[in-house]
C-alpha cells in the first residue's frame, strides 16, 4: 500500500516493503500497482501543482522510518508599513502572524488615562439626536478600533442640561416612571416636571437607554458625566468640543 505525503516544498511517498522471492507479495504488489504504459498527470487544486502517476512494474520500495523532511512553507510576507504597525507585537513587525490574522485591543490600547474628554452645550439641542450622538462616542463607534466587546469610548461633559429641549408635545407628554419598591409605590411625572426637579437625570435616562445591558454598558455609563449650569469639575481632563455631524440636532426657534 502507498502513501503520498505532499506539501508545497517536498512530496514524499511511502510503501510497505515486498519481497521478490514471496509469489504473494508479487501478485499483491501487482495488484495494488497496475502496469501503465505512460504516464498520466492528476492535478490537484489543493497542493498547487501535479503529481505524476509512475510506471508501478518496479515500485520504488521506501522503509517506513524515512528521514526525509516533511515542511509546510509559507509565502514571504513584506515587511508591515509603519502606519500599520501599532497592531502588531514587536515580535511580529518584520512580517504579521499568518496564523492569526484578527486584530484584538490590548490592556494598553484602551488606557482610561488615554482617553479623550469630550464636552457638549445642551442648550436648544434636541434630547434625543444629542442622547445618540454621545452614546456613539462613549461607545467608541466612531473610531477605526471600535470593538463590540471592550471598552474604547470617551468621556462626554453635559453641561446646562436643564436648557435640554423637546418636539412636540413631549414637554407635557412624555412620562418618567419610577417606583420606591413597595406596593403602591409608583411615581409618575412629565418632562416637564423633572426638568424642573432634577434635570441631569433626563440626559442621563436617554443616554442610558442608547448603551449595552449588562456589565460592559454600567462600566460605560460612568463616562457621562452631566451637569446643570454652565460649570464642570473636569478642567484638568482639558475636554474639547464633541464633534456633531447631526444638522438637525438645534432646536429651531
Amino acid at each position: 500500500m502507498a502513501i503520498l505525503c505532499a506539501s508545497a516544498s517536498t512530496s514524499v511517498m511511502f510503501s510497505t516493503p515486498s519481497s521478490s522471492s514471496s509469489s504473494s507479495s508479487s501478485s499483491t504488489s501487482k495488484s495494488y500497482f497496475p502496469r501503465l504504459k505512460k504516464p498520466t498527470a492528476l492535478a490537484s487544486p489543493f497542493l498547487g501543482f501535479s503529481v505524476s502517476k509512475l510506471r508501478a512494474s518496479a515500485p520504488t520500495a521506501l522503509p517506513l522510518n524515512t528521514h526525509r523532511p516533511f515542511q509546510v512553507r509559507c509565502q514571504d510576507v513584506s515587511i508591515v508599513p509603519e502606519n500599520q504597525r501599532w497592531m502588531f507585537d514587536e515580535s511580529e513587525i518584520n512580517g504579521p502572524d499568518i496564523w492569526n490574522n484578527t486584530w484584538y485591543p490590548k490592556t494598553s490600547d484602551h488606557l482610561h488615562s488615554d482617553k479623550q474628554w469630550y464636552i457638549v452645550d445642551a442648550t436648544d439641542k434636541i434630547l434625543g439626536r444629542l442622547a445618540s450622538t454621545i452614546a456613539i462616542h462613549i461607545r467608541g463607534k466612531n473610531l477605526a478600533t471600535y470593538t463590540p466587546s471592550v471598552d474604547m469610548g470617551a468621556y462626554v461633559i453635559v453641561v446646562n442640561a436643564e436648557k435640554v429641549a423637546v418636539s412636540g408635545k413631549k414637554r407635557t407628554q412624555k412620562l418618567y416612571r419610577r417606583h420606591s419598591g413597595r406596593p403602591g409605590g409608583m411615581t409618575v411625572e412629565t418632562f416637564d416636571q423633572l426638568q424642573q426637579r432634577i434635570p441631569e437625570r433626563i440626559v442621563e435616562h436617554a443616554v442610558r437607554g442608547m448603551l449595552p445591558k449588562g456589565r460592559l454598558g454600567r462600566a460605560l455609563f460612568t463616562h457621562l458625566k452631566v451637569y446643570k449650569g454652565p460649570e464642570h469639575p473636569h478642567e484638568a481632563q482639558k475636554p474639547i468640543e464633541l464633534p456633531i455631524r447631526d444638522k438637525r440636532i438645534q432646536k429651531e426657534r
